[in-house]
């Protein structure tokens, strides 16, 4: 099976230290300078995380254009593209827990592709992702999905700098963090050309300030990937 094949058969790809390591110490500090407590957020965010706002740093937008990063991105959405969103965010000791959903697609399946990028290493005890290889494309007739099923579901584990990459409507959850080590991370969002309108009505609540006028060909990425 080739590694396109691959991806679209499981719903995501995890990107091995894809994130040069040099890089790793300023986007740390970068994120804690960002943290803002929940009611400074237009939205209030979950008390058991700590989040960051950094959309505007010059590293963090070098990674989310990281080219093996866009050839995945683009592959999964297949058309042109635009980068939506990026936040910090970092379970805190004793929470992160999720239960297993889906981020869920607008117009079309695929039309959303999320990234999260680590910046500490991650694993079952500080909180790491878990997901559900292949649940982004159900069955006809599948049952509905039960969020209490962890039947299937993977837990990822990896160093930092990694970044896994997936198609919103794949099942996946945040982990407790029952350590409290550090597990801080940037989670990306891309969004189809089609949704631009509608991520316009939104950027307020949503604290972005970056500009998200840059439009990405996955055709210009496609050789990246086998």
């Amino acid at each position: 099976m080739t590694e396109r094949q691959q991806l679209h058969q499981d719903g995501y790809a995890l990107l091995r230290r894809a994130i040069p390591a040099q890089w790793l110490s300023d986007l740390r500090a970068v994120f804690d300078a960002g943290v803002k407590p929940s009611d400074q957020w237009p939205v209030p965010r979950g008390m058991d995380w700590r989040h960051s706002l950094l959309d505007a740093d010059s590293t963090v937008q070098a990674v989310c254009r990281l080219p093996q990063l866009l050839a995945v991105v683009g592959e999964l959405i297949a058309e042109r593209f635009f980068l939506s969103q990026v936040e910090g965010r970092e379970p805190l000791a004793g929470g992160g827990h999720q239960p297993l959903h889906r981020d869920l697609s607008a117009q079309r399946p695929g039309d959303i592709v999320n990234a999260i990028a680590f910046f500490d290493d991650y694993g079952p005890d500080n909180g790491a992702t878990r997901i559900v290889p292949g649940s982004h494309r159900p069955e006809p007739g599948a049952p509905p999905l039960d969020c209490n099923d962890e039947s299937r579901s993977v837990q990822l584990t990896g160093c930092a700098g990694d970044i896994l990459v997936f198609d919103v409507d794949l099942v996946h959850a945040g982990s407790l963090n029952s350590i409290g080590t550090r597990r801080r991370s940037i989670l990306i969002s891309y969004f189809s050309e089609s949704l631009y309108a509608s991520h316009l009505e939104t950027v307020s609540l949503r604290s972005i300030r970056m500009d998200t006028s840059e439009r990405f060909n996955p055709a210009d990425f496609t050789a990246r990937l086998g």
